[in-house]
């Protein structure tokens, strides 16, 4: 098969591209303004003032202070600065999360279980929301952290976090919440959301790779989990990344700009391929909350196609998209976050997700209702199972 010339990339959850306003912001400081920003002759001052502007810009974002904003890497260093940095004192405790989460907040769980902690995961219902009530249930004398992402990352449902930091609040438990998926895209407030700590990606709001932040609220004790020179007042060593983050504070400025622009533009598109998917194919069914989901979400499953064959043959069509469920033969190792609201192995490899960006537009979303069909026919026709009639 000829790959098709055009591309449309569909997959803004996995990175997005870099503004070129955020590029032309980042540019000077990795060649004219390259001083360290903990120097301090001019070269350094006018990288810390750089420094100083995104955080910010970032804390703008959410509600926050400025000083209650820390940069790492991005959202995987940040997810475990909370939940390992909040905890490692205690030498033990009960922490409480989801089922859905993200692997930078399961992994650290995993490896606090090890130590001794108790980790109690909350399950889902069939749209990937998480129940307050059980989360009540699960809070007792020995709990230390709750952690409930914003967003999920596959199904792009969105938590009660309102209600779910009211909880903690009143329990008097710290909470974290992983926004790498939210942030910049929906609105967000620390202070009326109950909101102790959360996690930034960059790159998932057209900034650069490699850069992150976390928000900590004033008081929060929580120990570094690298150590150096105490940047970051402490809280995180290592020599400030300043060409990222002054993209990471470009990036915030630019989202928060646009934001009520880019949702009604996204939901929009997202809202149109859904029921263009659902009426031009059969057996085709919506993952996750239809309303309560992040505006530039869709995950469907197709009956009798793999979520792997259909990435591949889209490729073709020059639509890059992502599957849904890990390129296994074992049956574990199908998508945790599928399997959490219910679905089976061959439901949860039959699915796929296509994530829509600002620079997406109405003629992108008609090119895939037009080659959507013709691929999934085409795949159907040499599944063993669709023609064995297991569907």
């Amino acid at each position: 098969m000829q790959k098709s010339k055009r591309r449309i990339y569909m997959d803004h959850a996995a990175t997005t591209p870099v503004d070129p306003e955020v590029l032309q912001a980042m540019l000077p400081y990795f060649c004219e303004r390259y001083g360290n920003a903990s120097s301090l002759h001019a070269h350094g001052r006018e990288a810390r003032d750089a420094v100083e502007d995104a955080r910010r810009d970032v804390s703008s974002l959410i509600g926050a202070e400025e000083k209650e904003i820390f940069f790492t890497s991005g959202g995987t260093e940040s997810d475990n600065l909370a939940i390992i940095g909040t905890t490692r004192k205690k030498g033990k405790g009960r922490i409480i999360t989801s089922s859905i989460e993200h692997p930078a907040v399961l992994e650290p769980c995993r490896y606090l279980e090890r130590e001794g902690f108790e980790i109690i995961r909350m399950n889902v219902d069939g749209y990937g929301m998480v129940d307050p009530s059980e989360l009540k249930e699960n809070i007792n004398k020995d709990t230390i952290l709750i952690t409930v992402m914003h967003a999920n990352n596959e199904i792009g449902t969105i938590q009660d976090i309102r209600e779910i930091g009211k909880i903690a609040y009143d329990a008097k438990i710290p909470f974290h919440t992983d926004a790498v998926q939210s942030f910049g895209k929906i609105p967000i407030n620390v202070e009326e959301m109950n909101i102790d700590m959360l996690s930034i990606s960059s790159h998932k709001l057209h900034g650069p790779k490699g850069i992150g932040a976390i928000y900590i609220r004033d008081g929060i004790d929580i120990e570094p989990i690298i150590f150096g020179g105490g940047h970051e007042r402490g809280i995180r060593s290592g020599t400030e990344n300043v060409p990222g983050i002054v993209g990471l504070g470009k990036a915030c400025e630019i989202a928060k700009k646009r934001m009520k622009k880019d949702i009604k533009g996204v939901r929009k598109m997202r809202d149109r391929l859904i029921e263009g998917l659902s009426e031009k194919i059969a057996k085709s069914y919506l993952n996750g909350h239809k309303t309560k989901r992040l505006p530039n979400n869709v995950n469907f499953r197709f009956a009798g196609v793999l979520g792997e064959s259909l990435v591949k043959a889209l490729d073709e069509h020059g639509i890059s998209a992502s599957a849904a469920s890990a390129c296994s033969s074992k049956d574990s190792d199908a998508s945790h976050v599928l399997s959490a609201i219910g679905l089976g192995v061959e439901e949860a490899r039959s699915s796929i997700r296509l994530t829509i960006g600002r620079e997406n537009d109405k003629a992108d979303i008609e090119y895939l209702l037009d080659v959507f069909p013709r691929v999934i026919e085409e795949l159907r026709l040499v599944s063993p199972s669709w023609n064995k009639g297991c569907w």
